[in-house]
């Protein structure tokens, strides 16, 4: 077996400057926006601030999960720290759900007993002012996001851009209370940005678990995957146990690869090598596990699955560890 270990960080440079501009822009919303809420008594405005506050809790926890998933692979942690990506994305979404749940209990008694809302055009501008420094801020966010593939910036983005659209609503809500004078449309508008954010949440939360749970890579990664192995099939290649995960910035596949029996260990282990180039060329920054196996022997097609059966013929061979047909094939290990 041949390990080569690669630093992670300096493939991915620190994502924490991205977290202190999502706290600078968090920090300077809850201010206007509490300051729109005092001048108009608007409790739709109410519920902008607060929906600030928690991108300000949430680029908080994003700032410290991303200072742990930067540091490099240890000997606890082999395969690296990116997971931690999943605890920031995973409490964001959660206290979204609380500040939905709080929008909706200061709303429901502005619905009951209406309040008038008093100098609506200097908060709404101090509003509007707030929702550009938020689609400003997340722009930076998503290209980050995509760019390191982020799954704490671009929870980040997606909930600071959740916050803009829905300031637009609020916003138009309040300049309908100031042309109708209907003053239940403003907590009307507030019950419909706790649903907004309570969907926006959930995403968030799905993501996240799925995140934890080793999911598969999307969809469009593994048809890149599979094009970088049509290739070698042509040439009576195999492949089989294919298996792909994804783990915040990193991404790990692992692959059994099917020679005749009669390859040189040499042969087969270029051959690996040109597997492997092509799948980060496919795949950048991906971490490749190759393992080498022989067509020629019938050992060869009983791991394809994730845990091993065993052939009855081959049990109390299995139980002889010199013997063992898991040490059979050559093995051909990378991380890079």
């Amino acid at each position: 077996m041949r390990l080569t270990m690669f630093s992670h960080t300096a493939n991915h440079p620190s994502l924490t400057r991205f977290a202190w501009i999502s706290i600078a822009a968090a920090v300077l919303t809850i201010v206007l926006k509490a300051a729109a809420y005092l001048l108009t008594g608007s409790v739709g405005l109410l519920s902008d601030a607060l929906e600030s506050l928690v991108n300000l809790v949430g680029a908080l926890m994003a700032l410290a999960m991303l200072t742990v998933a930067a540091r490099p692979a240890d000997e606890d942690h082999a395969y690296g720290h990116t997971k931690a990506e999943y605890f920031s994305s995973g409490v964001e979404g959660t206290l979204i759900l609380l500040a939905a749940a709080s929008i909706a209990a200061a709303a429901i008694p502005r619905l009951i007993n209406p309040q008038p809302i008093e100098q609506v055009g200097l908060g709404l501008a101090v509003s509007v002012a707030a929702s550009l420094v938020n689609l400003l801020a997340s722009q930076v966010l998503i290209r980050a996001g995509k760019q390191y593939n982020s799954i704490t910036l671009e929870a980040n983005a997606r909930h600071m851009m959740t916050d803009v659209w829905t300031s637009a609503g609020v916003l138009a809500g309040v300049g309908a209370v100031a042309l109708t004078g209907w003053e239940r449309l403003d907590p009307i508008v507030a019950c419909l940005v706790a649903a907004n954010i309570v969907w926006s949440g959930v995403g968030i939360v799905r993501k996240s678990v799925l995140g934890l749970m080793d999911t598969a890579l999307p969809k469009e990664d593994q048809i890149k995957l599979k094009k970088a192995l049509e290739p070698y099939n042509k040439r009576g290649i195999q492949f089989h146990a294919l298996r792909s995960r994804q783990s915040a910035s990193r991404q790990f596949v692992s692959l059994h690869v099917l020679v005749p029996g009669q390859w040189t260990v040499q042969r087969g282990h270029e051959l690996l090598e040109d597997i492997e180039a092509d799948i980060r060329s496919a795949l950048p920054g991906v971490t490749v596990f190759t393992h080498l196996e022989s067509l020629d022997d019938p050992a060869s097609w009983e791991d394809t699955s994730l845990d091993r059966v065993e052939p009855a013929s081959l049990e109390m061979q299995a139980k002889k560890p010199h013997q063992s047909s898991e040490i059979a094939a050559p093995h051909h290990d990378h991380e890079e």
